[in-house]
């Protein structure tokens, strides 16, 4: 069974940073695009940014939501199963429920979410 779980939010102030992690079972993560999305409430989900499965010559291209390129860094470690997000010089606008997405030959799978907060 593909699953995923996140961790990793909490309060963080303007300009800090935090690193949210995305635990996969069932499936190998270098085997499958992995997401992240966040939704603010009130707000539909939103995408933020992918992680490509690994591709001979090509590697695993990555792409961000404009708002947070140059901020945010997808990266995958395939020892232990996870993709990360590293989000620096937050702002208060990146407020929102984090979920990552797993997609691949097995279907796709959600997880529950993960709260980041920025504030002061």
């Amino acid at each position: 069974q593909v699953q995923v779980v996140e961790s990793g939010g909490g309060l963080v102030q303007p300009g800090g940073s935090l690193r949210l992690s995305c635990a996969a079972s069932g499936f190998t993560v270098n085997t499958y695009a992995m997401s992240w999305y966040r939704q603010a409430p009130g707000q539909e989900r939103d995408f933020v940014a992918s992680i490509s499965n690994f591709i001979i010559g090509f590697g695993s291209p990555t792409n961000y939501a404009p708002s947070v390129k140059g901020r945010f860094t997808i990266s995958r470690d395939n020892a232990k199963n996870t993709v990360y997000l590293q989000m620096n010089s937050l702002k208060p606008e990146d407020t929102a429920v984090y979920y990552c997405k797993a997609e691949g030959p097995k279907g796709d799978s959600w997880g529950q979410g993960t709260q980041v907060t920025v504030s002061s």
